[in-house]
């Protein structure tokens, strides 16, 4: 089995990806800030798991911190996690958002230059494709202006991975376009944990469920979908994780690949509520309020080219999305004890 490198792997997506890794026998480095993420999610991981994680505190802005994780070490592919990613703040923080999206990924990727280490799975983001014209979404459209800064950084390190590969065709890189994950761990032991108010659809409902928010905002109920709430595909954060490690099975040869991971569903807001209302037990009060900037109506993923390329697709459903989640955030109200 092999040594990966994960940035950011403390996070949400991260952990369960890391736990995944461990299953299958890997070894695994994590680089992570913990600007919001915790080190209990790796603890955790090593109970659940029984395995043994690198942990390295560090910033991909500082190209030393990214040095100390190649260090003495024998890793032989990178997973890459480590971004902003919430998209109202984005707007409103651009250069933030483009200081440590694409400068970070710069950094990581001279570093893995130095370390002749050229194998790369990317975290990228559906808001590349901008304000759909059509659904669902397919790799082989054009990519479009992505309607917030978020999405720009996502796009920006894409067109820079491409030209790096471009520029040296020994590169091995998988870019996967996330669409909206949610769900935890069937433990509860690991989840989606935000630091203050949630960004975020679903930690957002649990929040509410439990009493620690009075009612969910809904962004906007005149949008052009069935019942006028935004319409996204949510993925269980399991499925997603084995995407990525699906992605790293491929990446025996050189090349560069892009991939959907999501389900080719599309919920809106108030379906998600309804269905974690119905598999919970628990009402989730909820209002109407003003759209919130940079937001589409809907956006929904094609998946035959992950089924195809990946030999993977989303395997859990709403009710599992919805249940799993309600597992974690009752288990853990307050998170990993913020």
């Amino acid at each position: 089995m092999s040594h990966i490198l994960v940035t950011g792997g403390a996070g949400y997506i991260g952990s369960h990806t890391v736990l995944q890794l461990l299953e299958n026998g890997h070894e695994v480095t994590v680089l992570d800030n913990l600007s919001n993420s915790s080190r209990e999610s790796l603890r955790r991981v090593e109970n659940l798991t029984g395995g043994l994680i690198r942990f390295i505190q560090g910033d991909l802005l500082n190209p030393t911190d990214i040095k100390r994780a190649f260090a003495n070490s024998s890793i032989e592919a990178v997973i890459h996690f480590a971004g902003l990613k919430a998209v109202g703040e984005s707007v409103s923080q651009p250069i933030r958002y483009y200081q440590n999206n694409v400068h970070g990924t710069m950094n990581l990727c001279e570093v893995m230059q130095e370390h002749e280490v050229k194998t790369l799975v990317f975290s990228s983001s559906a808001t590349v494709y901008g304000d759909p014209q059509t659904l669902p979404l397919k790799e082989s459209m054009p990519t479009g202006t992505p309607t917030n800064p978020y999405g720009q950084s996502k796009l920006m390190v894409e067109t820079i991975l491409r030209d790096l590969h471009h520029a040296d065709g020994t590169w091995r890189i998988a870019l996967l376009r996330y669409f909206n994950p949610v769900g935890a761990h069937e433990s509860g032991e690991i989840g989606e944990d935000p630091s203050g108010i949630p960004n975020n659809l679903m930690p957002f409902i649990a929040q509410v469920a439990t009493g620690k928010r009075k009612k969910l905002s809904v962004f906007g109920n005149d949008y052009n979908t069935h019942d006028g709430t935004g319409v996204r595909d949510y993925i269980h954060v399991e499925d997603l994780a084995d995407g990525h490690l699906k992605a790293l099975q491929t990446l025996n040869k050189p090349g560069l690949e892009t991939y959907n991971l999501g389900t080719g569903q599309g919920y809106s807001v108030l379906d998600m509520v309804k269905s974690f209302e119905k598999v919970n037990s628990v009402a989730i009060p909820h209002e109407i309020v003003d759209r919130r900037p940079g937001d589409v109506a809907s956006c929904y993923a094609c998946p035959k080219k992950a089924k195809q390329g990946l030999n993977w697709e989303a395997k859990r459903g709403i009710d599992e999305m919805c249940r799993d989640t309600w597992h974690w955030q009752s288990k853990n109200p307050n998170g990993y004890f913020r």
